[in-house]
This record gives structure tokens, sequence and C-alpha cells, in this order.
């Protein structure tokens, strides 16, 4: 039984529950990115608020083993399990109408909230278990992606840290961890600039399958997956240098598709500055 014939198995369970309005398949499972280190994510929407018993009925039915079991917390609950043959299962629920309200702040207000976002790719590439009329309805909701919110996410990520202009500084004093947390940082700044160009909402907030990125960017630098992966593991002085050519790459995109932007000039200046070497 492969992976999307045990999570159809698991809606079929959810589904006796009336509260349960709709299963959604989300994840690598639904993109058919799958390996074999993948689990089934589910998002299960609830007409009102499930009770413990509500969310252990389903674990209870396959004789599973609870890994983590949240409380409420951030509109949501979460908990996680292994099915007798240790597949693990990790299941969001949400209300139906918060999954509305998130998609509306998202698609009509423009948030660039990347956990609203993260909802709203689970949807839009996401494989309907159950529930068919309230999926289609979020579906048709996330179909496009708003103009404005693609210019909100670049001019959120453009400006990258404002630690930028110290690497120099880092590197000499070999201060590898706030070195590399801050090229880390940087790397996912251009990564959420490229979601935004791409029109793309994002779709894990730690930018997870970053191998698949440069198959579903239509707009990118050249060979960018491979250059993400040389920043993180060669030299260290050629990975700034490589980064310092991604950031310019990117810009130049930006300034293509949206020459317009009011704070790009700003943001080139300050980009330019680096943090000056003490001569006195």
């Amino acid at each position: 039984m492969n992976l999307k014939d045990i999570a159809r198995k698991m809606a079929g369970i959810y589904k006796k529950n009336k509260k349960v309005q709709a299963v959604l398949l989300a994840g690598s499972v639904s993109r058919g990115w799958e390996d074999k280190h993948s689990d089934i994510e589910l998002n299960i929407f609830w007409s009102e608020s499930p009770t413990d018993e509500d969310r252990m009925f389903p674990i209870h039915a396959i004789d599973g083993t609870i890994i983590d079991f949240h409380p409420y917390e951030e509109e949501e609950w979460a908990e996680s399990y292994l099915t007798p043959k240790n597949i693990k299962l990790e299941i969001s629920s949400f209300l139906t109408t918060t999954a509305n309200t998130w998609i509306k702040e998202v698609v009509i207000d423009h948030e660039v909230d990347y956990g609203k976002q993260c909802m709203a790719s689970s949807i839009f590439y996401g494989v309907s278990l159950y529930g068919d009329h309230v999926i289609s309805k979020l579906k048709k909701e996330v179909e496009v992606y708003p103009d404005q919110l693609a210019q909100n996410m670049i001019e959120e990520n453009l400006a990258l840290w404002s630690r930028w202009n110290n690497r120099y500084a880092l590197l000499d004093r070999n201060e590898w961890i706030m070195l590399y947390d801050l090229m880390v940082g940087v790397q996912k700044k251009l990564l959420g600039t490229l979601f935004g160009l791409n029109k793309l909402y994002i779709h894990h907030p730690s930018f997870k399958w970053m191998h698949k990125y440069s198959e579903i960017f239509t707009i990118k630098p050249d060979h960018l997956d491979e250059r993400l992966s040389r920043i993180l593991i060669q030299n260290v002085h050629e990975s700034i240098k490589e980064l310092e050519l991604l950031i310019q790459e990117v810009f130049n995109l930006v300034e293509k598709h949206y020459p317009d932007l009011p704070f790009l000039e700003a943001y080139r200046e300050k980009l330019s500055f680096v943090r000056p070497e003490n001569k006195g």
C-alpha cells in the first residue's frame, strides 16, 4: 500500500466524525515529491473545535502510536503518530472558518505571513480526500496569485538583513556561527523574493524542498539549485562571493519585472554599503 492509499484510508476514518468537513492531502505526497523519508501530511477542516477524543479516535482506530499531541495554539491543533507499520502521519487541524480567514488575508489583504501562505500553498497543490465541495471552494480562492502580494513579498525580502554589511568583519574574525547564520538568512530572503517574483505561495516556512525550486520557478538566476548548495558546502570565501553575485542577479530580475517599485533605488544603495575596516 503506497502513501496515498494510506492517506485515503485515514481520510475514511476521519470523515466518520460529523464535525469533519474536509480532509486534504498536503505536503510532499500531494506534490509527487515523496521519498523514503516522507510522512503523510493531512489537513483536517472542522466545523467546530475538535476535542481530544475527536483527535484521538483515528489514532486508536488503527492502533497507532502517538509521537506528539499538541494543544490548540496559533489557531491550529497538531499531532503526529505512527501506523503499526511505522508510517508517520502529520495532522494539522483547523476550523474551516480559520482557513477561509487566512486565505482572505493572503489573497485579499495581501499579507506575507508565511504560515498563512503555507495554508494557501497546501490548498493549491493539495489533493481532496473528503469534502470536495469545501476543498473546491478553497482552491478557487487561491488559484490566482495577486500581483500586490508579489510586490509585498519583494519589498519584505529584498531588503535582506542589515547585518549583511558585516560579512567581511565576521569572516576576518572567524565568527563562523554568526556568518553562516547570516548567509542562510540571506538565502532565505532571496528565496522569499523569488517566490514573490514567480507568484507562488510559500511552500514551507523554512524553505523545505529547496531542490525543487529550480523546477517550479520560471523566473530565477541560472543554475539556482547548484549555487544555493555550493554556498553552504564550498570554501567560505568563495561562498560569500557566490552569494554576492546571486544577490545582484535577483535584484536584476526584480528590476526587469517590476522596474517601477519605489524602494529599489534605496535598497540598491543600502546593499552597496560594506562595513569599513578601522585603519586607525
